[in-house]
């Protein structure tokens, strides 16, 4: 798995914050990894330079085997806890589909996600 790191202007993405973020996701899609070949990763600082709650953001979208990406956002008080809260909410959402996706194989249903 793959992981791209960008950030915005306003944040200064130094080797501690990429090493911290790519720590994050890789744990937090640890089991669900051989599915996905790259996840990209979107900081960013809503408010600039002034104090505000919830104003750092973090998106991040992961590339699954043929499938159409999934991406999530988490808003919080410092880029830890926008990072933490995406990669949850990723790993959730992976997870849903997966299971959606495995349903419907046992089933014999077609699924048709949209793009």
């Amino acid at each position: 798995m793959q992981i791209q790191f960008n950030t915005d202007h306003n944040i200064e993405g130094h080797e501690g914050l990429a090493a911290h973020v790519t720590g994050v996701v890789q744990h937090a899609l640890a089991r669900l990894s051989p599915h996905i070949t790259r996840v990209e990763v979107h900081l960013s600082d809503e408010n600039s330079d002034k104090n505000g709650h919830h104003d750092k953001r973090c998106m991040l979208e992961a590339r699954l085997e043929g499938r159409p990406p999934v991406a999530v956002t988490h808003h919080a008080d410092t880029l830890h806890k926008a990072v933490d809260g995406a990669a949850e909410k990723l790993t959730r959402k992976i997870d849903d589909l997966l299971h959606k996706l495995h349903d419907q194989k046992t089933r014999g249903d077609a699924l048709v996600l949209p793009e």
